[in-house]
């Protein structure tokens, strides 16, 4: 496989707008992902800019930006269209699709998500354990239906859900929103309209189970530290903060 990573980041984002340049530890946000998306090794990385701002600050921190349209609906259909101008001769044939509110997220992590694609699935994700009922329940914790046989690190997801599914004892899956494409499926995922399950759920994966896409899930050991809230903010600046 030759990856390419590519970070979608628009200041006009839900539900805190403009978190991808929020300061953390002296650099905006993004410029955080940047370099932990770089520090993988996995492949060239840039950032799918929606805003002038966004590039600017990316390329002040050493980054490749590329702008597109801001009136994408989505950030899948914000990389594919960057990946149209970086990549026209198709040289890479796998894209991650990291998220630029993950400012903390381990560079080993990002390798994890291409063992889907090793076995076959055209779209492969990231799970970890929901290790409190809190988490369980809060709808901002996506869990992913999926079941690891014995020391099985790849499964097959079923469904996605803001509630805590599936019912009966047992683990559940906190769903990370890292996903590695096949370039094929990332094509073909963009091209189909939103899904009656997508629009009921909130989450643009259902489209792709909708449509027979393949997705797999590998699971990881923690979910990493995302920023929806002023307090997950907080938390992040005190952690990179004290790293720094």
């Amino acid at each position: 496989m030759t990856p390419i990573i590519l970070i979608p980041a628009r200041l006009g984002s839900t539900p805190r707008p403009g978190k991808v340049l929020a300061d953390i530890a002296g650099k905006p946000m993004i410029a955080h992902v940047l370099a932990r998306a770089q520090d993988s090794g996995l492949g060239p990385v840039a950032v799918a800019c929606a805003e002038p701002e966004v590039a600017q600050a990316v390329e002040r921190h050493g980054g490749q930006a590329v702008l597109t349209d801001p009136d994408l609906p989505s950030g899948s259909d914000r990389i594919f269209a960057a990946l149209q101008k970086l990549d026209p001769d198709q040289r890479h044939d796998v894209i991650i699709n990291l998220q630029g509110d993950l400012p903390a997220i381990d560079p080993a992590a990002l390798a994890q998500v291409l063992r889907p694609l090793e076995q076959g699935y055209d779209i492969g994700t990231l799970v970890a354990p929901i290790t409190s009922d809190e988490e369980a329940k809060a709808p901002s914790v996506v869990k992913c239906v999926c079941a690891f046989v014995d020391a099985q690190m790849v499964a097959p997801a079923l469904y996605f859900s803001r509630h805590p599914v599936p019912a009966g004892a047992g683990p559940l899956w906190h769903h990370i929103g890292i996903y590695a494409y096949r370039r094929a499926a990332l094509a073909r995922f963009v091209g189909l309209p939103p899904s009656a399950l997508e629009q009921r759920e909130k989450l643009e994966q259902l489209r792709a189970l909708e449509a027979g896409l393949r997705l797999g899930a590998a699971r990881v050991a923690q979910a990493p530290l995302g920023v929806d809230t002023p307090a997950d903010l907080a938390h992040v600046r005190r952690i990179l903060g004290a790293k720094s």
